[in-house]
């Protein structure tokens, strides 16, 4: 059963902030629902909008529309066709500090049997605080 707490997330706190501090990223991590764990990315140097491949946006927008509100969360387990260069690196590394926490995945859909650690969300920005490219 899926389960997150305030020991867990110092842990992964403690291998993000290196991850962060590599690339010039400012985050915040907070425990949703006592079952998942969310970092929200604030500013940084990595512009995701620009490292986004076609199959990220498709013909539904452009990255100019993106980068207007640039609040989206990346999806964990596409990133590596959603994203290239930097934003792919970063993404990479950010994700196996989020399972830095003891986490497994022994679910199976096909049976609706779903038993993890616990969840993980890797939002950038925020609806009211979208995120900033600083150079």
């Amino acid at each position: 059963m899926a389960y997150m707490n305030q020991s867990k997330k110092a842990v992964i706190q403690q291998n993000l902030k290196p991850i962060l501090a590599k690339y010039g990223v400012k985050g915040t991590l907070r425990v949703r629902n006592g079952h998942a764990i969310t970092l929200t990315l604030r500013s940084g140097s990595v512009d995701f909008v620009a490292d986004m491949t076609e199959r990220a946006h498709g013909d539904r927008t452009n990255k100019n529309e993106i980068r207007q509100h640039y609040n989206f969360m990346i999806n964990q387990y596409w990133f590596n066709e959603h994203y290239s260069g930097t934003a792919r690196d970063f993404i990479d590394e950010v994700n196996t500090a989020m399972k830095s926490a003891d986490w497994y995945d022994r679910s199976d859909s096909q049976i609706d049997y779903f038993d993890t650690a616990y969840y993980y969300d890797i939002c950038v920005g925020e609806w009211n605080a979208p995120y900033t490219v600083t150079t």
